[in-house]
């Protein structure tokens, strides 16, 4: 039989990223004992509020169709959240919820983009963003950073990289993988380019809430950008609500008209004890926002001091989110080899940093979603399976 050739599009490295991830859960359920740092699915149980309204809500009978672009009160409530957190003046027309963040950066992709466009994407970038731009037909052009900055976006290459087919700039900020918080300056310079070439921008904004040492800042309260700006968040990670699946985008308001017709087609709106839990998590339940912030602060100091221990290993202290990059190029392994064999061999799971992108080469991801006494445990075997792969290499290159 045959499949639309739109299949071959959304497979790729990104989505097998995951085939790591999901050897290691399968192993942790068969009994195995597994430390999942592959994924950023935080530990916490969701705020109890929230919980209970949407408890209520079901109960009360709020099982039935709503409205499509979302609940008048929830827009109204991201909105503010929107213009409180440094982003444009908006208002609820600006605004429709969809099934969390990956749902929305797939449908502003479909809302956007033709075959023979491209996406400028700040390279490392998160693993699902290629498939959710091909599947448009538009192809995406990694930017890679600038060398030996920590990942810091490299704005000439950026403005190296656009052509008469360039359509829009993509990134995360703050960034999953790298934990980096642009600055002021990096994101004025990401705008000029936008304006001067007349470019979308979409800003995947998830961790804003997640910041430590730099304030989060949103591009499209720059001059001449809310007219441009994409901005897709959630409640996933701020809230500890990622099977909740909300999220949303903030955007000019003919866009979100092309995006509610397009959600009527492919969700036909959020369910509305999910919509009324979210307005709880956005309005009285806010404040649990920070105290999971001082967590993951505290979190990631502790990963970070136990993994500079390892002379093998260099990890980069993140500004925010809850993943830290680890240089594993000491230990004279690839990326690869070095998640694969410290699952197989110590039973921690890490991701291939290189499946973000090029740039990536070289390291991994570590999620810090975890309990003290686990990341305490999982620095420990990281350290053991780096020191014994480089007394191995060491050998091998003795031998050779």
């Amino acid at each position: 039989m045959r499949f639309s050739p739109r299949v071959e599009r959304i497979s790729g490295e990104g989505a097998g990223a995951w085939k790591i991830h999901f050897a290691a859960v399968a192993a942790k359920r068969g009994g195995a004992d597994i430390i999942l740092m592959s994924v950023g699915d935080p530990d916490f149980a969701t705020p109890a509020p929230i919980v209970e309204t949407a408890v209520e809500a079901l109960r009360s009978g709020d099982t039935h169709y709503t409205d499509i672009p979302g609940r008048p009160a929830l827009r109204a409530a991201i909105a503010r959240d929107h213009v409180e957190r440094g982003g444009a003046d908006v208002g609820p027309r600006n605004v429709i919820v969809l099934g969390g963040a990956q749902n929305a950066l797939f449908a502003a992709s479909l809302c956007l983009f033709e075959p023979g466009d491209e996406v400028l994407a700040l390279d490392p970038m998160y693993v699902t963003y290629e498939a959710s731009v091909r599947v448009s037909g538009a192809d995406i052009v990694a930017v890679a950073p600038k060398p030996e900055s920590g990942f810091r976006p490299d704005l000439a290459a950026l403005e190296r990289a656009v052509t008469s087919r360039s359509r829009a700039i993509l990134f995360s900020n703050p960034s999953n993988p790298t934990g980096v918080v642009m600055a002021e300056a990096e994101l004025a310079g990401i705008a000029e380019i936008a304006r001067r070439h007349d470019l979308w921008v979409i800003a995947d904004e998830v961790y804003a809430a997640l910041t430590f040492d730099a304030p989060h800042l949103s591009i499209s309260a720059l001059p001449g950008m809310r007219e441009r700006t994409v901005t897709v968040a959630s409640l996933s990670k701020s809230q500890a609500m990622t099977g909740w699946r909300c999220g949303w985008i903030v955007a000019p308001e003919p866009l979100i008209q092309h995006l509610e017709r397009l959600a009527l087609c492919m969700l036909y709106g959020s369910p509305g004890f999910i919509q009324e839990a979210a307005l709880v998590a956005l309005t009285e339940a806010r404040g649990e926002m920070d105290g999971m912030r001082d967590i993951y602060r505290h979190r990631r100091n502790l990963l970070h001091s136990a993994l500079s221990e390892a002379p093998e290993l260099v990890s980069l202290k993140p500004e925010a989110g809850m993943f830290l990059l680890v240089d594993i190029r000491q230990t004279g392994l690839t990326s690869s080899e070095f998640s694969w064999g410290l699952l197989r061999e110590e039973g921690v799971s890490v991701l291939d940093a290189t499946a973000f992108g090029a740039s990536a080469a070289g390291f991994v991801r570590l999620s810090y979603a975890l309990g003290d006494d686990q990341l305490t445990e999982a620095a420990a075997r990281i350290r053991r399976f780096a020191a014994s792969a480089s007394r191995m290499t060491r050998q091998e290159r003795a031998c050779a």
